[in-house]
Order: structure tokens, then sequence, then C-alpha cells
């Protein structure tokens, strides 16, 4: 069986909190361990089959365990997935500002856990489970997890405007703006800033930036590797806000357990990293 990938458009209604959905079914060609790396987003994932096993999560107090669905939230250590080779799921990517919308809770509740759905969403969270397991087809899948997501869509629920201009500049900036620059922009003190950022997110403003620059230089680097062209880690390094490739190594080895280099042999081919989608949601 080879490895398939659908990618859905998500609902109008709910572009604003998932930015990406894709479908995936590993053949048998993908295995060992997995590191589920930092982003912008929060992971939702539904499985078809085989559960999510998880020997390590970003925090590490946090027990391993096995998921029929999981919700993640935003990170900066990996979490290590056991990857079995044979496994079909969906996974969506939510924007942490959205949480209160979809999720009705700050996405700072969430910060470095990797929750059972059904506990983040109740019966709802059952029910979708239960829902895209049943389903016979793509299109039954994504249908169940659209028809139980948009019933739980709070308008006008969400974080302070400062919060979610913070939040724009960061990653419209690809994470190059001081925290300072970002505090006088939005009308904060750097400290209120903090509290307030990190409640609704469950990063701090550096902590977010850093993040979303990894987070670029991950998908430019990938996308050079799928492509075959030369990885020029130095150039890849300049062009994402690092400031030279040392420092895009130290930070790849923080928020990944490994360079670059070897980040790709081991990950490449993974849903959970593939190509980030990075927006100002």
């Amino acid at each position: 069986m080879s490895d398939e990938w659908v990618h859905v458009r998500p609902h109008p209604a709910l572009r604003p909190f998932v930015p990406s959905a894709v479908g995936y079914r590993y053949g048998g060609s993908a295995s060992g361990v997995h590191r589920g790396l930092p982003s912008p987003f929060l992971t939702f994932v539904v499985t078809v089959d085989e559960p999510l096993v998880l020997v390590a999560h970003p925090d590490p107090q946090q027990a391993p365990g096995r998921y029929d669905a999981l919700l993640g939230g935003l990170h900066t250590r990996p979490a290590l997935i056991t990857q079995t080779g044979r496994q079909t799921g969906l996974q969506l990517a939510l924007t942490p500002l959205g949480a209160r919308a979809l999720l009705g809770l700050p996405a700072g509740e969430l910060a470095s856990l990797d929750c059972p759905v059904a506990d983040v969403l109740g019966a709802d969270g059952a029910e979708l489970t239960e829902r895209v397991r049943s389903a016979p087809d793509w299109a039954g899948r994504f249908a169940a997890v659209e028809d139980v997501l948009l019933r739980r869509v709070r308008t006008g629920a969400g974080p302070a405007p400062e919060v979610t201009e913070a939040w724009r500049l960061t990653l419209a900036s690809g994470g190059r703006l001081r925290v300072a620059d970002v505090a006088g922009r939005v009308g904060w003190s750097e400290r209120h800033l903090l509290a307030r950022f990190r409640t609704e997110t469950g990063l701090t403003p550096k902590e977010a930036a850093r993040v979303v620059r990894f987070s670029r230089a991950r998908s430019l680097l990938q996308a050079r590797a799928v492509a075959g062209r030369p990885l020029d880690l130095a150039g890849l390094a300049a062009a994402t806000g690092f400031a030279d490739q040392a420092h895009l190594t130290r930070e790849w080895r923080a928020f990944s357990g490994l360079p670059p280099t070897r980040w790709l042999a081991a990950e490449l081919g993974f849903v959970q990293d593939g190509p980030t989608p990075v927006s100002t949601s």
C-alpha cells in the first residue's frame, strides 16, 4: 500500500480557526520514531485505525500515552511519536487565537500538553472521533469533522485586540520583530504583553518569535529537499532571520533534538512535518 495525502480546504466559517486540513495514509514506508516539532499552530489529529503512540511529550512530566484523537498545544520542545509504518487519520492545524471560539478555552491552557480530544471538547469530541473512525471514505471523515466543529464556533469569542495584533505582527514579520517593538506597536508595556500573550497562546512573545522563525525555516528546508535543490543552510539562515548558520543549527537542535540535515534524514515524509501553513489568523 502506498502513502496517500488528501488536502481539503476547510469550510469558510472555519478558516479563521483552521487554516489547513489533511488526510493521510501511511502504507508501511514510514516507521520509527517521529518528532512532532514546534509550530505556530495547535495540532488536532483523529486517527482512523491505529492510535498515536507518544513516548515523550513536550512537557517531560506528562506520561506517555496512546490517543485515538489528540489535541496538542503550542510548545518549544519536540514530541516523540512511535510510528509503526501503517496509519490513517486526519490532521488539522488550529490557530491559537481561535481556541476560545472553537475549543472554548484559551490556547494557553493546552501549552506543551497533548490531550485526548474528548477531554477538551467533551461529548462533541467523542462524537467527532466516533464519526471519523466509522466513516467509509475521506469525504465522510472530513464532513464529520466539519459538522461537529461548525456547531462549536462561537462568534466574537477571542482575545483582546492587542494580543491579536501582537500575534499578527509576529507572524507577518517572520518572528524578526523585537518584543519591545511589538509591545510599542500595540500600545502595551512588554510586561503586560508577556502576561496576556502567554495566557492566550501558551508562549511568551519571544518564544513565539523563535517558533515562527524555526517553522518557516523548516518549511523552506523541506521544500528544498523535496525539490532536490541545494539545502544552503547559510542562505536559509539569512533568509529566515537567524544571525548565521550556527544560530540556525542551535535553534534546530533546541526545537527538534537534531541538527537540520539529520532531521531531514530521520523525519522527511511524516504528515506532522509537512509544509506549515503560516498565516496572520
